[in-house]
């Protein structure tokens, strides 16, 4: 479920709810429509903040930065505990409010909630990791210090195909660390991420400490440009597709501000010969078809040994055709859902009929999308012809690839611009730990699927992937600042 047109006052519809700004409900005087990806149908309004409320809302995180920096360690704890509570109680509106906006599966969208609250659980003993350290100095008499300090105001972009997960990551870390935040929500899910705000906000957060805008599509860049452009804003996270991130990093270029950028993938599934072949097809299938493929991290090549594919390919096709549903939207107990707009469902047809029409074969699943609705499928014969080589479907589609040696499996998996997770599949475990480790990208699987995350985990990208990470401890370094204090003892000779 998405916007139609990116315009404000699309319906004229009164916005469904507000912005959040210095812990206040904040009205707009403008609306843009949320629509139901398989009908068209309007689900609500939402608010369309204009520039002026998002320069407000980093004005009002930046006041409450002063006093939130000082507060303690178990002040942040006893919130962030209080919001799990809260998230808890509040589970079924927040994954109704997803289902309605996003077409996913209510599995899907449970998972969400969980993996959110484990996420702010791993924050509130975040805390008390924020380490600091005392280094040598060669002055004699001085003591040298390393503080991490907050930074101040972060900018977190959420998106949409994970909206409770990477909503409440785009600000957790921030505020654990002290810092002071503004949420900008997806176009496509901004009532799902307004309750997480709500849900910390009656936690009892400060007003100021995390305040919530969204606007339509048509006035995103001049209200994430006023926002980055801040000189309050220190730092900057986004998540979401490459050909965004691109553009986010350029504006914090042009601004001189930090960024971490968790972008798109195209995941591979290194199958070596003697792997569990059923284990793996199943992790496979997976890692290619939850949520419809709309996972960053999602399986999209397959890369399988010689001497196993015909097996491989056996149990994957049944495998394949299995989650094959005549009408999941109605079937609570179809696999796979919807995808989020149409025009996503003409995208991932455009790419499969390229790739068709230039010798790719159907090995299972079957090439039928009727709206937002596709049906799964995997292919072979794939090659660097086709567009769907390259490009993330960021749809319910796997290509398989066959090797002879790990040297050919390694350069298929990197022949990518892309370098997110990946995954190995094998039973001698040295041997895929070496596969592992010369794949690039960010996190590799071995026994497990791509779509693997957990919030202790460092998690970001290489290449077109983005850059920096989110997750535990790495995460503290992104939102926080290395101050160095040296303190020096009287009776010190300088030359002049």
């Amino acid at each position: 479920m998405t916007q139609r047109n990116g315009d404000a006052n699309a319906h004229g519809g009164k916005s469904h709810f507000p912005l959040i700004i210095d812990g206040k409900d904040v009205p707009t005087a403008d609306t843009f429509d949320v629509y139901e990806s398989t009908t068209g149908n309007v689900v609500h309004s939402a608010p369309a903040a204009t520039v002026e409320q998002a320069v407000a809302a980093v004005e009002s995180a930046e006041r409450a930065f002063d006093s939130w920096r000082e507060s303690t360690p178990i002040e942040r704890r006893t919130i962030l505990n209080k919001a799990v509570e809260i998230l808890q109680k509040r589970k079924d509106e927040l994954v109704d409010a997803m289902v309605r906006e996003t077409g996913a599966k209510p599995s899907w969208c449970a998972f969400n909630v969980k993996t959110g609250i484990e996420f702010v659980m791993e924050n509130a003993g975040l805390v008390t990791q924020i380490k600091g350290d005392i280094l040598p100095s060669n002055d004699k008499g001085r003591l040298a210090f390393v503080f991490k300090e907050p930074v101040g105001v972060v900018l977190g972009i959420a998106p949409w195909n994970a909206p409770i997960i990477l909503g409440i990551r785009a600000f957790i870390t921030p505020i654990a660390c002290g810092n002071t935040t503004v949420l900008k929500a997806s176009e496509s899910s901004p009532y799902t991420q307004y309750l997480i705000a709500d849900c910390f906000r009656e936690a009892g957060l400060p007003p100021g400490v995390l305040n919530f805008i969204c606007c339509p599509r048509s006035t995103a860049a001049a209200v994430t440009e006023a926002m980055v452009g801040h000189e309050a804003v220190a730092r900057v996270n986004f998540t979401g597709s490459t050909a965004v991130g691109r553009i986010i990093g350029t504006l914090c270029a042009k601004y001189m501000k930090p960024v971490v950028l968790e972008l798109g993938g195209k995941a591979p599934m290194i199958v070596l010969k003697d792997a569990n072949l059923q284990e793996a097809c199943n992790a496979a299938a997976f890692g290619a078809m939850m949520h419809q493929g709309q996972i960053c991290m999602s399986t999209e090549r397959v890369i399988v040994h010689r001497s196993v594919a015909p097996r491989f390919k056996e149990l994957f096709r049944a495998k394949i055709n299995s989650l094959y549903s005549a009408d999941p939207k109605q079937d609570p107990k179809a696999p796979i859902g919807s995808l989020i707009t149409q025009a996503a469902g003409n995208r991932v047809r455009a790419l499969l009929e390229d790739a068709l029409s230039k010798g790719a074969s159907v090995l299972g699943g079957k090439l039928e999308i009727k709206g937002s609705i596709a049906q799964p499928i995997a292919l072979t014969n794939v090659n660097k012809s086709m567009d769907i080589y390259y490009q993330e479907s960021f749809g319910p589609t796997v290509a398989l690839y066959e090797f002879d040696t790990n040297e050919e499996a390694i350069k298929l998996a990197n022949d990518t611009e892309y370098g997110l997770v990946s995954s190995v599949y094998s039973d001698n475990i040295p041997e895929a730990l070496q596969v592992a480790r010369k794949i690039k990208s960010g996190s590799c699987h071995i026994n497990g699927p791509s779509v693997h995350d957990e919030p202790h985990l460092p998690l970001g990208g290489q290449k077109a992937s983005g850059y920096g990470r989110f997750g535990g401890l790495a995460c503290i370094n992104e939102f926080t600042e290395e101050k160095v204090v040296t303190i020096g003892s009287h009776g010190h000779h300088y030359p002049v």
